[in-house]
């Protein structure tokens, strides 16, 4: 279903992928696992904005579009100089806009990507803050936050108002949350991690960090593979100007960000060599003889309501290995799998927990052998 949304425009595409969308959530089919069971092999730059058209905030004579394509182009070379084995695709390379309708000029940056089999679509964006004292980076996934939920009031981000989807149409904010839900168990999940990733990186340098943010994004919501759109920096914050507009400044963020795409690839390499025969699988143990339990008597079976849990995913891979591989380390023996219908079908997981906040409180100890994990949900 890689190339399924690409073939329609946004407004005309709702109603057709509707139905689809809604079988997917039971299932927790994706619509593009396979970019990351794949491994990462493309990776599409978006110079976010661009042309007379596009321009993008503008302050003190610069504009968010020379900006945004700046970094791109030197986060392109450092992938290239240093993982020769990917190739780089650049949405744009020059000052140039794709359609007079922002929906369209979006939507042809998804199509980009999707005709050249991106495995991670990374959009390079400089914020605008009507308070001039607002800095920071961020980077932003396909989710809703409560502000969204409010209907879009009051957005917080002056040139992205436009691109958000319309969460106001009740048709249209069904069929994206749908599609949101679905994204737990598809590449969601790798988006988040790119994010939090990028995020560290910039952290390590000193910014200040915003964190890693949800929102409905149309250029996200086209593009079927992990995708994030990062902020460098607020252009309406003097200082924030004068460290995205500088040559060094400049070169640090694409260092920042291209650290981040190293991990990631390692770490989806990691996941998939887990599968490939380059490691050696442990016989599982043997299991104790289990006496079959006296047959029960017959009765009326009641329906169990279902019941919503948090775990943390350690990894996840296209084949079953058994728990106590030595690639789960320290937690061997200790994680159960969550076994879906995706590409990365196999999600190694640990701990259940009633409430989200409980699994917070185990998250960063895992995270110092798993950096990638994260928390999801499930029913049970």
């Amino acid at each position: 279903m890689a190339n399924f949304k690409s073939n329609f425009r946004p407004f005309e595409r709702y109603f057709a992928i509707a139905i689809a969308l809604f079988a997917l959530l039971v299932s927790y089919n994706g619509f593009g696992a396979e970019n990351v069971a794949q491994g990462v092999k493309v990776i599409v730059i978006d110079a976010g904005h661009g042309g007379s058209r596009f321009p993008g905030a503008g302050y003190n004579g610069f504009a968010e579009k020379d900006i945004n394509l700046q970094v791109a182009l030197k986060l392109g070379a450092l992938i290239e100089k240093n993982l020769p084995n990917i190739k780089v695709v650049q949405t744009r390379t020059v000052d140039k806009y794709f359609s007079t309708v922002l929906s369209e000029d979006l939507q042809a940056r998804a199509d980009i990507a999707h005709r050249n089999e991106g495995d991670l679509f990374i959009s390079i964006h400089s914020n605008a803050h009507r308070n001039s004292e607002v800095r920071g980076v961020e980077t932003l996934i396909m989710g809703e936050t409560s502000m969204e939920q409010r209907v879009n009031q009051n957005a917080l981000y002056l040139n992205n108002k436009e691109e958000l989807l319309d969460m106001s149409d009740q048709k249209t904010a069904t069929i994206v949350r749908a599609y949101i839900q679905n994204l737990q168990f598809t590449y969601g999940e790798y988006s988040e991690m790119m994010a939090r990733l990028i995020q560290e990186e910039y952290v390590k340098l000193g910014y200040n960090n915003r964190g890693v943010r949800r929102q409905p994004l149309k250029v996200l919501y086209a593009t079927d593979m992990p995708s994030v759109l990062t902020e460098i920096g607020f252009m309406s914050n003097p200082a924030d100007l004068k460290h995205i507009t500088s040559e060094k400044g400049q070169k640090e963020i694409a260092g920042a960000i291209f650290r981040a795409v190293k991990q990631y690839v390692e770490n989806v390499r990691r996941s998939l060599l887990l599968d490939s025969g380059a490691q050696t699988t442990p016989a599982p143990q043997p299991q104790k003889e289990i006496k079959e339990p006296a047959k029960p008597t017959p009765t009326t079976p009641k329906a169990q309501p279902m019941v919503k849990r948090y775990a943390i995913q350690l990894m996840a891979s296209v084949k079953k290995i058994p728990t106590n591989h030595p690639e789960l380390k320290s937690y061997r023996g200790k994680v159960w799998i969550l076994e879906g219908n995706s590409a990365l079908k196999y999600k190694y997981c640990y701990g259940s927990f009633a409430d989200k906040a409980v699994a917070q409180q185990h998250i960063a100890e895992v995270r110092k052998e798993f950096p990638q994990a994260f928390i999801i949900s499930y029913e049970k």
